[in-house]
């Protein structure tokens, strides 16, 4: 009888080793002293309240008036914000955002080691949201700038900071996208990030892994005034120039052309006879601008910019902003369907200018004495908005901003007094005493409200 042999044979599979996840401890111990706490204290001026009733003493009604009707007139409280910051030099130079320290009466800076500091501003530019600011302190540990232009989409980055005052928090995610554009912003190509950002983490440090600061947390998108997965943070190299600038002469100064620009489309590519939508449309030019007088015409496409590719309509502020007024470049057009090139000198972009007028061109905003950036709306504003007249706040300071007026506002009206334009605002505003109080009705979203302002010729 024969016997029967049975072979097992077994295959081996190799097996991958199991992915690890980064370990963020190192790069935490070695940066968190960099970074710091910022809270602020600015003065704010509630509205008018109700005043009491010229009863007499023996009314019934004189003592319920006097117990549960607060005083008149206005009142000044103190508010209170927090945000982050890290140290980029030894003797105390501070990077955070504007937005952070903007109108602020007092800033103080808390240190990793607890030491608390009084900090002055040395300059704030409120178009990248980039502000210097100084504490009177030596030896301080300073962080390492890293290249942002390196960052790959995918890479792991951290985030630290004081989310809700909570400080040295640490959070970590990764780049979800580069060179985003944010509407209204047209100066900064945004970091994206997954990175877990919220309120108290403006300013604070984007780390990559080699413990290099790359960006700084700017921004969130969100539906419920918390994190949503999707932050947003401003490149270094971006901020690191802001900085030199303010350091060395207090402001920032970019750079203009004098054109209004619009994206390209497939179907006006096609139109154009360019091979794929790339580049910036002009649809209209500065009457006696640098452009004009470099020969741009309404309806050329810019390509290139002082050797910089134009891939899109948002690239072209952001290297036009970046270029110092007074160089001579070279612009590629394309005309004709054919490119040429023209040399244009660059002027200078006044700082009250917003971002946005130079898209819709419009009258750049008249700057008033009472920290006020006001613009005359056009006609295609007012049909929007449904309204006959008003002027727009493109940007609000000092007094204006503690009286509650917004970036964004329509000024309606002075006393119930009808405002057309800027002109008239300010003679309006003329004709009332210092000291004071107007009714300014103000637009703002789809609601009206009266805001009472304290004319005090500041």
């Amino acid at each position: 009888m024969l016997k029967r042999f049975v072979f097992a044979v077994f295959f081996l599979v190799p097996v991958a080793p199991a992915a690890q996840l980064p370990d963020f401890t190192d790069l935490v111990e070695k940066q968190g002293p960099t970074v710091v706490n910022i809270s602020t204290t600015q003065s704010v001026r509630s509205p008018l309240v109700p005043q009491i009733p010229n009863l007499p003493e023996d009314d019934p009604f004189y003592e319920f008036f006097r117990r549960f009707i607060p005083s008149p007139g206005p009142r000044e409280f103190q508010s209170q914000s927090l945000g982050s910051g890290f140290v980029i030099s030894t003797d105390g130079y501070i990077l955070t955002n504007a937005h952070v320290v903007d109108a602020a009466d007092e800033i103080t800076v808390k240190l990793n080691d607890k030491r608390e500091f009084k900090a002055k501003v040395i300059g704030a530019d409120r178009r990248t949201d980039i502000a210097l600011i100084k504490i009177d302190a030596s030896g301080l540990q300073a962080v390492r700038v890293g290249d942002p232009t390196r960052l790959k989409v995918g890479e792991w980055v951290v985030a630290i900071g004081s989310p809700f005052g909570f400080e040295n928090t640490v959070t970590a995610g990764i780049v979800s996208a580069k060179g985003r554009s944010l509407p209204q912003e047209n100066f900064v190509p945004f970091i994206q990030t997954d990175v877990a950002v919220n309120p108290g983490n403006s300013g604070g440090p984007l780390f990559n892994l080699r413990g290099e600061v790359v960006g700084i947390n700017s921004q969130i998108y969100s539906r419920t005034g918390g994190f949503m997965g999707l932050s947003f943070a401003i490149p270094i190299d971006v901020a690191n120039d802001i900085a030199q600038q303010l350091r060395s002469t207090g402001k920032v100064t970019r750079g203009r052309i004098g054109v209004v620009i619009q994206p390209i489309t497939k179907e006006l590519a096609e139109s154009f006879g360019l091979s794929k939508p790339a580049g910036a449309l002009v649809n209209s030019v500065e009457k006696g601008g640098p452009a004009e007088k470099a020969g741009i015409e309404s309806g050329d496409v810019i390509l290139r910019f002082d050797g910089k590719s134009v891939s899109s309509s948002e690239d072209l502020p952001r290297i036009v902003g970046g270029t110092r007024p007074g160089s001579k470049v070279t612009v590629q057009l394309w005309r004709n369907k054919a490119a040429r090139d023209v040399q244009v000198v660059v002027a200078e972009l006044q700082d009250d200018r917003a971002a946005r007028q130079s898209r819709r061109g419009g009258k750049p905003p008249a700057t008033s004495q009472y920290g006020l950036a006001l613009a005359d709306l056009s006609e295609a504003q007012r049909k929007e908005l449904k309204i006959d007249g008003g002027v727009l706040v493109e940007n609000a300071q000092g007094a204006a901003a503690r009286a509650g007026i917004r970036r964004g506002d329509v000024i309606l009206a002075v006393n119930n007094q009808d405002v057309k334009s800027v002109e008239q605002f300010k003679e309006l505003m003329s004709q009332s005493e210092k000291g004071r109080i107007v009714a300014l009705l103000v637009r703002r979203g789809v609601n009206s409200l009266y805001i009472p302002f304290r004319v005090d010729g500041n």
